[in-house]
């Protein structure tokens, strides 16, 4: 079998955990993901007989969906690949990798605390199928699963034994199926047109893709990149009162921040459009004019909104006749990256880092983002 070509069949161990329950550790160790995966051997079988054509291999670490959906699927590829290295285990044609003192053997299988917090943990697996027996044994995989994946008595008892917390429910999914289950998530939170990037950039990566957010800020996808219209510009292309225009843009880029913050959890590259704009870590920056070497020294202002803050910074400077004239708007994506912006703008302008700020959204006569008239 090991000559032969062999397909992945990807796969999760799927814990919903009891509610305000979170496990001990990220990992398990590697006689403890060599008895899980004996488990999953057994359940398996139960399902679909023709498992035993294939070699199942799991990773014995506890990931949230935003880890695993990533572009390339890196935890998935990192234990197709270390699972085809390895001869037949001792548990036949299973084959598990656990941590060594809380390390896993690839960085990609290292679970991130950061995530840890989720109500459901995924425990990666595969099934490597010779390429002849492959397609038979996928749609299989598809079926049963979805229609009789609940893990088996032995495997839930077992997982709750170790982990020593109460679980809802274990079942098997296929990553189509925890797509799936992720694009409801999404869209329950009326984030459907944020799926619509990811699921391009996982499955058809060489796809442009366009969509709108539910607020109307354009997105597009291509080479790699979401790309997002900047805020001042869409501001522009609003109507109403200048106070409710204020409130709008606020929760435009409370939007884009929520965005921003899935995009980096599945570690998809976010950018803005529009020449001279460029994003850093944690915010996006978009450049309108150069300093006008009559004009006064350039001052930094502070668009704030209550309940988000800092919402935009904008540089300006005022000309020989005193008008303002804005030369770049900022948009910190959290409230760490601020400084981060800031010294970015200053590196680029040459303007003191001094923030000034009066508490709202400031919009000029044409009721567009700027900075207080002198």
């Amino acid at each position: 079998m090991e000559a032969q070509t062999l397909l992945a069949l990807p796969a999760v161990l799927a814990l919903e955990l009891a509610a305000g329950q979170a496990p001990p550790r990220l990992t398990l160790t590697r006689d403890e993901a060599d008895e899980l995966a004996g488990h999953v051997a057994t359940d398996l079988r139960g399902l679909i007989p023709q498992v035993d054509a294939a070699r199942l291999a799991l990773a014995g670490a506890l990931f949230d969906p935003v880890e695993l959906l990533r572009p390339d699927f890196p935890v998935w590829t990192t234990l197709d690949d270390l699972a085809r290295r390895v001869p037949r285990s001792r548990l036949e044609n299973v084959v598990a990798f656990g941590s060594n003192d809380g390390q896993m053997p690839a960085p990609a299988l290292q679970p991130s605390p950061h995530y840890a917090d989720g109500p459901m943990r995924l425990l990666p697996l595969t099934l490597l199928a010779p390429a002849e027996q492959a397609e038979a044994l996928s749609e299989q995989w598809e079926l049963q699963l979805i229609g009789r994946g609940e893990a088996g008595a032995h495997t839930a008892d077992w997982l709750m034994r170790t982990l020593g917390i109460p679980l809802e429910h274990v079942r098997y999914l296929t990553r189509h199926d925890l797509m799936a289950l992720t694009c409801v998530q999404y869209e329950h939170v009326n984030l459907a047109p944020l799926w619509a990037l990811l699921e391009v950039a996982l499955l058809t990566p060489d796809r442009d893709e366009s969509t709108m957010s539910a607020r109307g800020l354009n997105w597009h996808y291509a080479q790699g990149k979401a790309t997002v219209q900047s805020p001042a510009q869409w501001l522009a292309t609003q109507h109403g009162e200048a106070s409710q225009r204020a409130h709008d843009f606020a929760g435009i880029v409370f939007e884009l921040r929520q965005y921003a913050a899935l995009l980096d959890a599945h570690q998809l590259p976010l950018a803005m459009a529009g020449d001279g704009s460029e994003a850093g870590r944690g915010y996006l920056l978009e450049t309108l004019a150069a300093v006008d070497a009559d004009g006064s020294t350039p001052t930094l202002y502070a668009h704030e909104a209550p309940g988000l803050g800092v919402v935009a910074i904008t540089l300006s400077q005022r000309d020989g006749a005193g008008s303002v004239r804005v030369l770049a708007h900022g948009y910190p994506l959290h409230p760490q990256a601020r400084d981060a912006l800031l010294n970015r703008l200053s590196e680029r302008y040459g303007a003191a880092i001094e923030l000034q700020a009066r508490g709202h959204v400031v919009l000029d006569e044409s009721r567009r983002l700027s900075a207080p008239a002198p």
